[in-house]
């Protein structure tokens, strides 16, 4: 199968989610929370001094460097199993060697494939 024809199939079977819906997901996992102060509304994680503060959350589904972030939050079981989601999601074959190329994915594919680790991807949207 080529790999465009299952980039088709995951893209229909799957992606139930809205991207708001695992961008939130993924953000409150990662300890963004929403704030409001005085009128302005945003989003912050952090205490103390290494506080962060800013107006919306990361674009998890179209940010690889964010997802990047993300993952860094996983432990060695939970990289196991997102490993083992990426490899099943991987959206490109490499043809020269017949492998898989989860490191190839997409950010939207990693979103999927880390709210799926933590038990967090919701089927029914």
């Amino acid at each position: 199968m080529h790999p465009h024809e299952l980039h088709k199939i995951w893209k229909t079977q799957e992606n139930k989610m809205t991207n708001e819906q695992i961008n939130a997901a993924i953000a409150e996992v990662c300890g963004w929370k929403a704030v409001s102060v005085d009128g302005d509304s945003g989003f912050y994680r952090g205490f103390d001094n290494g506080a962060e503060l800013r107006p919306d959350l990361p674009d998890y589904v179209n940010d690889l460097n964010a997802m990047h972030e993300a993952e860094k939050t996983l432990n060695k079981e939970q990289v196991r199993e997102y490993q083992t989601y990426m490899y099943d999601m991987a959206c490109e074959i490499d043809n020269t060697y017949g492998r898989w190329m989860p490191y190839s994915a997409t950010a939207r594919y990693r979103a999927e494939a880390f709210l799926k680790t933590l038990g967090k991807w919701e089927e029914e949207a």
